[in-house]
């Protein structure tokens, strides 16, 4: 049977966004490992090419030791260990050009080829674009590090962090669209306008704790307070409010920004708990098997945050739980665009609300 031309370009940005959900792990292994500073230069054309001799390696450690992380930090690092640093970078980068390629020589083929409509040439316009900016933002977080503190800014990391996630949940969206398009509605269940409304909340607030942790990692917060549930011995931390102006605490006080990281994973554990019981009683089956994933996803995602706390953040469980962050976003991104679909094919429904 032939593949719709709708289809067949919703499979084609799920691979897009599978790549980009690597870059966003792989970006979490750079940063654990401290490797981000390694590659003191942008070269979009020519960075493709890693040294081979030992005279390039060494002039790339010259650079290298030029800047303030070798100079305050790595002053007895060696050249081996400069190796390993570079590579993660290296990795980081290449992977970031691959996508631009996996992304442009397809879309160029459907717009040649006529398969495109208008108004999704511009949506996939939208995303390339936004897809370079990130990789400019990229290049100015990695500039915060390279003058007198070596490391990156939190507010540079945080919106490097959240535009990737954002530019990972557009496409996603399209692709839903997409693959899903010509797909019949499950059942003839309505779904009340709250539920939706309920369930964008949900997104919002994954999109919250998200933000909230890249200042958490930005601050490098997660090294302190290596317990839980409380802070040490105490429920609300004295400190929160040292700071002044009194906004910085906000996003620079790593007292503060681990309490509001907890406050934001409690508020959403009683959302997506709210979530999957209205769920439940508009008695939905295909969307009720979202939700109990979500859910369930939910626990794993909160076992892996205390887990990554309680054994100071280490980097196989720092990563997981960057990609659990962005599973439990995806899960709830897929629940809302289902109550979206049945709604569509089901215009009555809207009518309706939660009793």
């Amino acid at each position: 049977m032939k593949m719709s031309n709708d289809r067949l370009i919703g499979y084609w940005l799920l691979l897009c966004c599978l790549l980009v959900f690597s870059m966003i792990l792989l970006g979490g292994v750079t940063r654990l490992t401290q490797s981000g500073l390694s590659m003191v230069e942008w070269a979009p054309i020519m960075g493709v090419i890693p040294p081979f001799s030992e005279a390039e390696w060494l002039e790339a450690f010259k650079k290298y030791q030029a800047y303030p992380e070798y100079q305050l930090i790595n002053k007895d690092m060696a050249l081996s260990d400069f190796k390993r640093i570079f590579y993660v970078e290296y990795a980081h980068r290449i992977l970031g050009r691959l996508i631009g390629i996996v992304f442009l020589i397809p879309f160029l083929f459907f717009l040649v080829a006529r398969k495109l409509d208008g108004r999704l040439t511009v949506k996939l316009l939208l995303l390339f674009i936004l897809g370079g900016m990130q990789g400019l933002l990229g290049w100015y977080m990695v500039q915060s590090g390279l003058i007198d503190n070596p490391r990156v800014s939190p507010y540079r990391l945080t919106a490097h962090l959240i535009l990737a996630v954002l530019i990972f949940g557009y496409m996603l969206w399209l692709a839903f669209d997409l693959v899903r398009n010509r797909s019949a509605p499950s059942d003839d269940v309505t779904n009340p306008r709250a539920v939706k409304v309920f369930a964008w909340v949900v997104v919002a607030a994954v999109v919250v704790m998200i933000i909230t942790g890249g200042f958490v990692a930005g601050t490098k917060a997660g090294y302190a307070f290596n317990t839980f549930p409380k802070m040490y011995d105490q429920w609300i931390p004295s400190g929160l409010w040292v700071l002044q102006p009194l906004w910085r605490n906000l996003f620079e006080n790593i007292v503060t920004v681990q309490f509001i990281h907890r406050c934001v994973a409690f508020v959403l554990v009683i959302l997506i708990v709210g979530f999957w019981y209205a769920i439940r009683r508009t008695q939905h089956s295909s969307i009720g098997l979202s939700s109990n994933i979500l859910l369930l996803f939910l626990a794993v995602q909160i076992g892996l945050g205390i887990a990554t706390l309680l054994y100071i953040v280490p980097v196989p469980l720092a990563v997981a739980h960057q990609g659990g962050a962005l599973m439990l976003f995806s899960l709830a991104l897929y629940v809302t665009h289902q109550l979206h679909r049945e709604q569509r094919d089901n215009p009555r429904s809207l009518v309706e609300s939660v009793r």
